[in-house]
């Protein structure tokens, strides 16, 4: 009698097993499931849908023509038609980089990059991105210290560039730290432009 129980535990646990929804066959494009066939976390896809497309690449924040940026150091960015303003807490006199003076080919693919530290060993990164093809997704800043990302900004409309920015803070007795890379990535991974200082 206790053999006849066991087999017909494991036949019902076999029989659940066999008729549970899984998430390796997906669920049909033309409905959504029922919610309780949806797993807790995570998007169910089509058998044939590549990994890729559950995920949605970032890209540059908007920002309206002198709408200011506060990054968490407290270096403030804005951008005008003209170009990149800035301030930071060591210089709050504005800065600012022309991109339409003709110092910059916004046709051919490029980066800039400036640095800005106070004695306190915080670090502002930042610079202008432009002359890529595609949309600007990422920007990887890759330092004597380490490997930054940082955040990007643009006007609407698409003009052929945008900002980027990232703070980091130094160990106290870092005074070797340099810029290596900037490498601006577009929505399919590929190289929209980078800047290489070895």
């Amino acid at each position: 009698m206790a053999g006849t129980k066991r087999y017909a535990a494991v036949a019902v646990a076999a029989a659940a097993l066999i008729t549970a929804p899984t998430a390796a066959y997906g669920v049909p494009t033309a409905r959504p499931a029922p919610a309780a066939a949806r797993p807790a976390h995570g998007t169910v896809l089509p058998a044939h849908a590549p990994a890729r497309s559950a995920r949605t690449a970032p890209t540059a924040r908007i920002v309206a023509p002198d709408e200011h940026v506060t990054e968490p150091g407290g270096a403030e960015f804005w951008l005008t038609p003209e170009g990149k303003h800035w301030t930071t807490l060591d210089n709050p006199d504005p800065q600012f980089t022309n991109v339409v003076n003709g110092n910059i080919d916004l046709h051919t693919p490029g980066v800039s990059a400036f640095v800005e530290g106070t004695a306190q060993g915080h670090v502002t990164l930042s610079g202008v991105y432009y002359g890529g093809t595609g949309t600007a997704s990422r920007v990887t800043v890759r330092t004597t210290a380490g490997t930054l990302h940082a955040k990007l900004l643009e006007l609407a409309g698409h003009p052929g560039w945008g900002v980027w920015y990232v703070s980091t803070d130094l160990p106290a007795a870092d005074d070797t730290y340099a810029v290596r890379h900037v490498v601006v990535r577009d929505t399919t991974g590929g190289v929209y432009s980078r800047l290489d200082l070895g």
